[in-house]
């Protein structure tokens, strides 16, 4: 039998494109059995427009049958937890998100789909994705282009080291992902300090087995009113990173990976011991980091023994961030 799919759409303000989104999502080759938008107080009418594009692919295409559930937030409660919302209202075996401005390819959720019914082990799965413009214009590029994705990252990931991978930076992309329903009893609540995206992936990786498809299954809008895009910084622009302000990234990244460790160590042995050592080496990682005096001249030492520990470069984007620290202004 068929494991059933519920989408996970959140909305805020979306009346510009969310007809095509929805529509994308209705006329895909194997359709979701339900759709659960969660609305951030939008005041343009969006919700309404999504119900109309369900009616009208429902009239297009008879005996289309899928479930509308609207949840209308009168106070917005941002990303993270509009999307814990939308989830925890979800009812099929897999949950597929979904913003309010992309474009799903037909094949999306079929292809998806295949590959947890062939694995039972897999608990979440995200793929690429083509980069287009405010009108769907390609922009020659791919999400995984613009993150910079290695080899060598998509290897441990297909190796079953997704955890590893996610400790150095995230690369789920919730516009791309499908997960197991059942993820939700590890991964509730989701901690506000945290996107979404990046918080399943990195419990889904501590529990179970996280895997990702190369393909691009939809096209992902980069336009004026994103609040989360992926544009690949230049040369220039990551020199201009390195002599930024560090303000308290560091401090807030620290505050991740604590909230992180709570979680894990909560599930008991759900999760292998050497994962909880991994990540309280990372914790003790991001600690230095944030610790590292004011002044560029009193970081070297330290800097430079941190990086001989190797921590750089397995906790992090290595060289890169050795560069950061050592020239970052306060």
């Amino acid at each position: 039998m068929t494991l059933s799919v519920s989408v996970a759409l959140c909305t805020y303000n979306g009346a510009r494109y969310i007809g095509e989104q929805v529509r994308s999502i209705c006329l895909q080759t194997l359709p979701p059995s339900e759709i659960v938008l969660s609305d951030d107080a939008s005041t343009d009418g969006c919700v309404e427009l999504a119900q109309a594009a369900l009616e009208a692919c429902q009239r297009e295409r008879p005996g289309l049958s899928i479930r509308f559930k609207a949840i209308r937030n009168a106070k917005a409660l941002r990303v993270t937890k509009n999307f814990e919302q939308a989830a925890s209202a979800c009812t099929a075996d897999l949950i597929a998100l979904s913003d309010q401005d992309d474009v799903w390819h037909p094949e999306r959720l079929a292809r998806m789909v295949a590959e947890f019914e062939a694995r039972p082990d897999l608990l979440l799965l995200h793929t690429d994705a083509r980069l287009v413009d405010g009108s769907l214009e390609p922009l020659g590029n791919t999400l995984f282009h613009a993150l910079e994705v290695k080899p060598f990252e998509r290897a441990w990931i297909h190796g079953g080291r997704a955890f590893d991978v996610f400790l150095r930076r995230n690369l789920v992309t919730g516009a791309t992902t499908l997960f197991r329903r059942s993820l939700l009893v590890q991964a509730l609540p989701f901690p506000k300090e945290w996107l979404h995206d990046e918080w399943l992936g990195i419990v889904a990786a501590a529990i179970g087995r996280v895997d990702v498809l190369e393909q691009e299954l939809i096209d992902y809008r980069q336009h004026e009113s994103n609040q989360i895009g992926a544009r690949r910084d230049s040369f220039m622009g990551k020199v201009r990173k390195a002599l930024a302000s560090r303000g308290t990234t560091h401090q807030e990244r620290a505050r991740k990976a604590e909230l992180l460790l709570e979680r894990l160590q909560s599930l008991g042995d759900q999760v292998a011991a050497d994962t909880i050592q991994k990540l309280r080496d990372k914790l003790e990682h991001q600690r230095f980091r944030a610790a590292l005096p004011a002044s560029r001249l009193a970081r070297c030492v330290p800097v430079l023994r941190e990086a001989m520990t190797g921590r750089y470069e397995k906790f992090g984007r290595g060289a890169r961030g050795v560069v950061r620290d050592l020239f970052e202004s306060v």
